[in-house]
């Protein structure tokens, strides 16, 4: 079975520790957030997109996109968001499916971790997967952990969650539950139990 596994949260849940931890065990990982990455950095194949649709001032001085200047845009205006969504969607969508057909025709993984952040929004990604993988924590906890990794101020932690699905139709989407709440060996151990299920699935 061609088991592909989307692994989603809301933000500072702990999406890349899992993945990290799925990664560790032999999982192949498609991380829809480090394509986003690739793309908008230095050289990537949005930038000349980007610089012709927003303008060069959200290009910096290295050649990637202005992070900040572009996020103080799309989250202060709806319009503008869905503009970067439409350009960047249908690019990482195609390169996170390439990435999952490679896994699969190379036979290097038993199965495919698909990282999406909003994959329950998503009905193009939700149709993808065999199963989804919620990642969860309380949402005080999301916003110290976002705080402590980026410095963002509590505000704009807050107008980034208003942007994403609610915790509780989150849950209620999801196959499986991993609880974040706790320290790292909690997870890696309730990653190494999924790991096990997911290679019984996959070889089914």
């Amino acid at each position: 079975m061609r088991l592909v596994v989307g692994l989603t949260g809301g933000i500072g849940s702990g999406k890349s520790a899992a993945a990290d931890a799925f990664g560790e065990l032999g999982a192949r990982v498609v991380d829809t957030d480090a394509i986003a990455h690739e793309l908008t950095g230095v050289a990537g194949a949005a930038i000349p997109e980007i610089a012709l649709q927003f303008g060069k001032a959200f290009i910096d001085a290295t050649g990637a996109m202005d992070r900040k200047r572009m996020r103080d845009l799309v989250f202060s205006d709806a319009k503008e968001k869905q503009r970067l969504e439409a350009l960047l969607h249908p690019m990482i969508r195609a390169e996170s499916q390439r990435r999952i057909e490679s896994a699969f025709a190379t036979r290097s993984a038993p199965y495919v971790i698909n990282v999406v952040p909003l994959l329950v929004e998503s009905p193009g990604y939700r149709e993808r997967v065999a199963r989804v993988l919620v990642v969860d924590c309380p949402e005080a906890l999301q916003i110290s952990r976002v705080q402590q990794r980026s410095g963002l101020p509590e505000g704009e932690v807050r107008r980034i969650m208003a942007t994403q699905i609610q915790r509780e139709k989150r849950l209620a989407a999801a196959d499986d539950v991993i609880d974040n709440s706790g320290p790292i060996a909690a997870l890696q151990q309730q990653v190494r139990k999924l790991h096990e299920k997911y290679l019984a699935l996959a070889q089914a």
